[in-house]
């Protein structure tokens, strides 16, 4: 189930979002702020935003610049009233995934949001094979987690940065490869941020007994060992 954040000062507009999306399958959560869409967002926590340009408190523009300034390449899809090609592009030139000019049909935002989540999942490596490694196993495809049959619930980036090691069982990897891997860029965060993560990922395997598979290479990286 994908999981969306919807970011739209309009009542009508925010309702009916949310409601179509949460018809067609989606986790879905709706805010009425810029502010209030950035503190969302930054959580790393949702697999899509869908949001409005003309926002109170802070503009959509300038959630999307802070989202990108912060490693969060989370697919944005913009909405706006203004259809120009300068207003699109400007758009687009701060990190959007698509633009969607109002009034719009649901079934092109639904379309545009799964062409996203598409390519979201084919960079996430969602696409590719489980992952068994004795009782840990990793799902690409369900983006699911789980250690001697106990779930373990992780957020898009966390479950990125596991599927990265598990699928190198036992061997080292490096953290500016795992920002190339999770985050795209060497560039886009910092080597404290996947530390961040690391810390993250291990309290929740800490959580189900399993959080002695993912060890610290010191002055390197990290390794998943097969149990």
């Amino acid at each position: 189930m994908a999981r969306v954040l919807v970011v739209d000062d309009e009542p009508g507009i925010r309702t009916a979002v949310a409601r179509g999306l949460t018809a067609e399958g989606m986790e879905v959560v709706a805010v009425g702020d810029g502010l209030s869409g950035l503190e969302a967002a930054l959580t790393g926590s949702f697999d899509a935003v869908v949001l409005d340009i003309i926002l109170p408190r802070l503009s959509g523009y300038r959630v999307l610049e802070q989202l990108r300034a912060a490693g969060v390449d989370t697919p944005v899809l913009l909405l706006s009233a203004k259809d120009g090609e300068f207003d699109q592009a400007d758009g687009l030139d701060l990190g959007a995934d698509g633009y969607l000019v109002k009034p719009f049909a649901f079934v092109v935002l639904v379309a545009q949001l799964r062409a996203m989540l598409r390519r979201r999942d084919a960079a996430l490596g969602r696409s590719g094979q489980r992952v068994r490694l004795g009782p840990l196993v990793v799902d690409p495809v369900a983006r699911s987690v789980s250690w001697h049959g106990d779930v373990v619930e992780l957020s898009p980036r966390e479950f990125a940065l596991l599927h990265a090691l598990a699928s190198r069982p036992d061997t080292a990897v490096a953290k500016d490869e795992l920002l190339r891997l999770v985050w795209g860029d060497e560039q886009a965060a910092s080597r404290n941020v996947v530390e961040v993560y690391v810390g993250y990922v291990r309290r929740k395997l800490d959580g189900v007994g399993a959080g002695h598979v993912l060890k610290t290479v010191r002055g390197y990286g990290y390794i998943v060992e097969s149990p």
